[in-house]
């Protein structure tokens, strides 16, 4: 829906910003070996606060999904 697309652009540019200051992007070799990488991070391992600063894995085995 219209109102999704500022929501969605946000994290984009987030995500992007993300990778280019934090994971180095500009001196990455192989980028969609990089990008799989950081889906990885951002899905498996990266601290979220509305996870109250577990990362996606640690949280899903508390609430007993996993």
């Amino acid at each position: 829906t219209p109102t999704d697309n500022p929501i969605i652009e946000s994290l984009n540019g987030w995500i992007k910003e993300e990778m280019r200051i934090d994971f180095n992007l500009k001196y990455a070799e192989d980028i969609p070996s990089f990008i799989e990488n950081y889906i990885n991070y951002f899905n498996t391992q990266r601290l979220a606060y509305s996870l109250q600063y577990k990362n996606p894995v640690q949280y899903r085995i508390e609430q007993g999904f996993t």
